[in-house]
């Protein structure tokens, strides 16, 4: 049967064997950043203490958030190598994102924070965007530690999705 999207890959200059093959057979670890590259790391003037001055302020991540420049050259790098495992380095696949994001505390230019996360499948991007921001919400309306949250997305985000997103609707 002939690919309907072939000629749509065409235009836009690639081909299915550019394409990333995590979709198709991932298993879990495949979601989730290498650890002992990317263990997460946090930024020390977000406290427990600070949160109603700093994270639970609106915009306050665009004040820290490193420029696009640092983070797609990362990304880059870290694609041809440490997480070359995605079998492709376009970088269009993923999302350079923070293990502990922004809004929770984390550190924001150390690579030990920074990873490229895939955006398409079952435990792409998108969902780990709802945990934080669900994790968020729970934080900065005092019903969980800012530790807490931040130990559970940096130990295994699958499963923090599972008890806060899933088991809190």
């Amino acid at each position: 049967m002939r690919n309907r999207f072939l000629p749509l890959l065409t235009i836009i200059g690639l081909s299915l064997a550019t394409l990333p093959t995590i979709t198709s057979a991932a298993t879990l670890t495949n979601w989730l950043p290498i650890s002992s590259i990317t263990p997460g790391a946090i930024n020390t003037a977000v406290t427990q203490k600070t949160i109603a001055t700093t994270i639970c302020v609106i915009g306050y991540t665009k004040t820290i958030r490193p420029p696009s420049s640092y983070t797609t050259a990362l990304k880059r790098q870290q694609l041809a190598s440490t997480y070359a495992r995605y079998g492709s380095t376009a970088t269009s696949i993923a999302e350079e994102d923070h293990l502990i994001p922004l809004e929770l505390g984390g550190a924001p230019s150390s690579v030990k924070n920074l990873w490229p996360e895939i955006w398409d499948g079952t435990w792409g991007a998108h969902k780990k965007d709802q945990l934080e921001n669900k994790l968020h919400l729970l934080v900065c309306a005092h019903q969980l530690s800012l530790d807490i949250a931040q130990r559970a997305i940096a130990t295994n985000w699958i499963s923090a999705y599972s008890k806060y997103v899933l088991a809190l609707k």
